[in-house]
């Protein structure tokens, strides 16, 4: 194989397919990039691992065909420490050489016998906006599970109804939906899948800015794997078999009051009030009339207390709920203003957004447990 390419391309190539790559792979052989350039110029680069597998396509002057299979993280390294000049990669027998202006290196070729081939990519089903899709994920990940002994609990559950898109995760202690809308295949499509959040974030975050995005499934009525396309990039993934539970059902029909607050000054004042927090320990919300008072820290140990200006409708209530999932879902939104929904003190809240118009924007709900405290009934 000999080629010449630009740098930048390679190398964005390059580092895109060594994404996939794991930093202790179970199989040596896990470790490898394999890299097929063929006499019109087409030069696909190509990773996997036990579930998921990374490809992508670029142009270059391919003076001599062929495939081969080499250390994709140490090729991401090389690519990313050259000058930036158009790099000349070639073989010569058990060895990689490449050569980009005065820096010259060469890499020991990895043996293909044990290397399995990447799946082919799925039927198209539909075609979702990349940047929409993106942040619909990154909202929905915050509550996933990091317990790999769950695999329920560690998925995203995508539900596709026609041209509706509900994306669900959940750790039990908070709930976080989202739903958008993309352009299927099949307008009676309906499916419900499970994704290994970490996996799906990953995908989102690396093709969101790449334009619309192709989503494959394997077979519409049992999938096994899931697949995602932009811009000459792809990724399949293994769904996780299993029944997720009807989380839905748990978000409250009816509500005794809501509390609206501007989302940068409660991020703030959660930010100030963990600084006295425990290990495990709560933040208190105090409501009434106009005001939020928020609460952290108790007995002889440091605390914090500020009120905040809020518009609460209903009874006055105090709920106690953990800092960093309050945080963490302020941070995933996007309005200047965030409505929390409650009914009893020892009953599930639930935050969306609101805008200035006082719309309240329902298509990404965060369900949120409350913490039990001393004195709460």
């Amino acid at each position: 194989m000999r080629l010449h390419v630009e740098k930048d391309i390679f190398t964005d190539a390059v580092g895109w397919v060594a994404r996939t790559i794991p930093h202790r792979p179970a199989v040596p052989v896990l470790a490898g990039m394999k890299i097929v350039a063929d006499a019109e110029g087409n030069v696909s680069l190509g990773s996997r691992d036990s579930d998921i597998t990374s490809h992508a396509d670029i142009e270059a002057d391919v003076l001599e065909p062929g495939e081969i299979l080499v250390n994709g993280k140490l090729l991401a390294d090389i690519c990313r420490a050259l000058p930036a000049q158009p790099i000349d990669f070639s073989t010569d027998g058990n060895k990689v050489d490449i050569e980009c202006g005065s820096a010259h290196f060469s890499m020991k070729v990895m043996t293909m016998d044990d290397y399995a081939e990447l799946h082919d990519m799925p039927p198209v089903a539909g075609t979702v906006d990349g940047a929409q899709w993106q942040e619909a994920v990154q909202q929905v990940t915050i509550a996933a599970s990091n317990d790999d002994t769950l695999p329920m609990l560690v998925s995203v559950c995508i539900e596709i109804h026609g041209e509706s898109i509900l994306l669900m995760a959940t750790d039990r202690y908070r709930l976080a939906v989202k739903e958008i809308s993309w352009k299927p295949v099949d307008p009676e499509i309906s499916v419900r899948i499970l994704v290994r959040a970490t996996r799906l974030l990953d995908i989102a975050k690396a093709l969101g800015s790449a334009g619309p995005v192709d989503i494959s499934l394997n077979d519409v009525q049992t999938p096994t794997l899931i697949g995602f396309a932009a811009a000459g990039r792809q990724n399949t993934v293994q769904l996780i078999d299993g029944d997720y539970p009807q989380v839905l059902s748990l978000f409250p029909e009816e509500v005794a009051g809501s509390a609206v607050m501007d989302r940068a000054e409660l991020s703030e004042a959660i930010k100030r009030a963990r600084l006295v927090v425990e290990k495990n320990s709560a933040v208190r919300l105090a409501f009434s009339e106009g005001e939020l008072v928020l609460d952290a820290g108790q007995g002889d140990a440091a605390q914090a207390s500020e009120a905040l200006q809020a518009t609460v409708e209903g009874k006055d209530i105090t709920m106690a709920f953990n800092p960093v999932f309050l945080q963490e879902g302020l941070a995933v939104m996007n309005e200047d203003l965030v409505r929390l929904a409650y009914t009893q003190e020892s009953k599930p809240a639930v935050l969306t957004e609101q805008d200035e118009k006082g719309t309240v924007d329902e298509s990404f709900r965060l369900l949120l447990m409350p913490i039990r405290t001393y004195g709460s009934r």
